[in-house]
């Protein structure tokens, strides 16, 4: 595969630049090695395009896992403690998971475990690979990477998307890059408070 565009939010691709040139060639090389062609396997049910050979997002998703994996990147999980009492969160939000229990529970409240779980995480850079459905991008941005990058795991996170070039040979529903930087671009400048890149790729 290769990459169509990019899009670097809060300068997210220039820290990468400076700071991890290394990861962010590993990044680019697995997207390159990529076989797309050997990802087209999916024959359509749906009524718009029945018999249609199309992308399978778990075929390419598969692929980009062995990719990562491969060179050392690995799933790392954000745990962390809720409850229903808003000001007592607000407090205990950038305490240790252990200390907000505690918290919780001296506060007479029941203590809900929660995590956030990104599934590439190495050398405090995160990377996601959604051909999903195009709810879980808003989800990757303004929840995992915002979370792992407020409880200081993570320096910038990379979103890698399809562009809508690929998305129209994929089943209905999967998201694209063109549509999701719009949903970053019209939130203002400095929203979501992480430094990202967005990554569009094609065949």
């Amino acid at each position: 595969m290769q990459i169509g565009a990019k899009y670097s939010h809060l300068n997210g691709e220039e820290y990468l630049f400076v700071h991890k040139p290394a990861l962010w060639q590993e990044v680019q090389d697995v997207i390159a090695s990529v076989d797309a062609a050997a990802c087209k396997t999916k024959i359509s049910k749906e009524k718009t395009m029945p018999g249609q050979l199309l992308y399978s997002p778990k075929d390419m998703n598969v692929a980009f896992k062995e990719g990562l994996e491969s060179t050392g990147w690995d799933e790392r999980r954000n745990t962390f403690w809720v409850t229903d009492d808003e000001k007592l969160l607000r407090g205990i939000y950038g305490l240790s998971p252990e200390e907000q229990k505690q918290k919780i529970q001296d506060a007479g409240h029941e203590p809900i475990m929660s995590y956030n779980q990104t599934d590439f995480v190495k050398d405090r850079v995160a990377v996601e690979v959604q051909f999903g459905k195009y709810a879980f991008v808003a989800h990757d941005l303004f929840v995992k990477h915002l979370s792992f990058y407020v409880s200081d795991i993570i320096d910038v996170g990379v979103e890698i998307l399809p562009m809508k070039d690929l998305e129209k040979e994929m089943s209905s529903g999967v998201p694209y890059y063109e549509r999701d930087l719009l949903n970053v671009l019209r939130q203002g400048r400095g929203v979501p408070a992480v430094p990202l890149v967005l990554v569009g790729v094609l065949p």
